[in-house]
């Protein structure tokens, strides 16, 4: 068997019998085989039996009566259940077109990567079939902010967030992997560093169904990103809260001792800009600091300039926090503060620590994990 292509897939029965058509189509001249890892509650094991049985290729199923880890759980359980270690994961709603499946593993066998990701945002690649202009900006936000909790494993990456990609899972470690939501490439790429290519494709409308999308996966993708990225981020928000308390501390000192409250929110955000930068640079990017492409001073330089027109911005929002909701101006300081974090630490990790294009170690690729204990059909 060359390629497995795994499809995790949720109450998408009327997309099955034309994704098995594309897929066979588009693999006819590969020793393929689809696995499909079914978490449905509606019909969609029963119409995967009945395709398969006059399906061109092997098409199996996995139904998963107890499912755990979501979509990403179904796909490491692909991975475990597939015949050929090469493996191609794609969704079942058919917005990744199966015929961009052997260019995928044409680029794979070049040998020189372990990986092969699908991409909405290289060359020609288009992120069209997102359901409306929300969505997309939502999805580009999310890679902004993946890209940035993850600067250093994601440099070669423009689109963790697909689902569509090959692998060799030789070269991943299936018993590290903790899938808890739909992310399952952020998951990979975040526990080990792989040699990587992309290629663009062109995400397309859903074929049949309804988008699986919604607030509660959105919060499931936070808990991921946070729980694979807590160091980093965690000593981030220590050191920012810790700032800021500093600020608000030195602020409030100011103006018991006479100074107008936008002067004294001036220099308190200068005493603690300084201050973060220092200890960021000793506690939080240490790491990045060698292949930064700035120096030291440089790196300041940005900081201190975005921080600075940061406090532009935030100033005109405490004077109307202050005089049109009559907020206290020490709570009208702390609230633009937190909403300033994220913002913050998405242009440190971009832009004040900016990785040089320096070469990444290769992977070594481990011995096949055999599937056990999984009943296929």
């Amino acid at each position: 068997m060359q390629l497995s292509v795994v499809v995790p897939t949720f109450n998408e029965a009327p997309n099955v019998a034309e994704l098995v058509r594309r897929v066979a189509l588009a693999v006819r001249d590969i020793e393929a085989e689809i696995v499909f890892v079914d978490d449905s509650t509606d019909d969609t094991p029963a119409v995967i039996r009945q395709v398969a049985a006059t399906a061109p290729l092997p098409v199996r199923l996995i139904h998963r009566e107890s499912p755990t880890g979501g979509l990403g759980g179904a796909v490491v359980a692909g991975f475990k259940a597939a015949e050929s270690d090469v493996c191609v994961v794609m969704d079942g709603d058919l917005q990744h077109p199966p015929e961009d499946i052997p260019a995928l593993l044409h680029r794979h066998r070049r040998g020189d990567v372990d990986l092969v990701v699908a991409s909405r945002y290289v060359g020609d690649g288009d992120a069209g079939g997102l359901a409306d202009r929300s969505r997309v900006l939502v999805s580009r936000g999310s890679t902004l902010l993946t890209k940035a909790m993850f600067p250093i494993k994601l440099r070669d990456v423009t689109d963790p967030m697909t689902g569509f990609f090959l692998v060799d899972r030789r070269a991943i470690d299936l018993d590290t992997l903790r899938p808890r939501g739909f992310k399952i490439l952020l998951e990979i790429l975040a526990r080990k560093v792989m040699r990587v290519a992309e290629l663009p494709f062109r995400f397309a409308d859903r074929h049949a169904g309804e988008s699986k999308a919604s607030f509660a996966q959105g919060l499931h993708f936070l808990a991921q990103l946070t729980a694979l990225r807590f160091g980093k981020m965690s000593l981030f928000a220590i050191i920012g809260g810790l700032g800021a308390i500093a600020n608000l501390v030195i602020m409030w000192a100011l103006i018991r001792f006479g100074v107008e409250y936008v002067t004294a929110a001036i220099i308190s955000a200068e005493v603690t800009i300084i201050a973060n930068f220092l200890a960021q640079e000793r506690f939080v990017f240490h790491d990045m600091r060698g292949s930064a492409t700035s120096g030291v001073w440089t790196r300041f330089a940005k900081a201190a300039l975005f921080n600075n027109l940061e406090l532009v911005v935030r100033i005109p929002v405490i004077t109307l926090l202050v005089h049109t909701w009559h907020i206290s101006s020490v709570i009208a300081a702390g609230i633009t503060l937190l909403v300033a974090f994220v913002v913050r630490f998405v242009f440190n990790s971009l832009v004040v620590y900016r990785q040089t294009d320096a070469a990444k170690q290769p992977s070594a690729v481990q011995p096949r994990d055999a599937a056990e204990g999984v009943d296929t059909v």
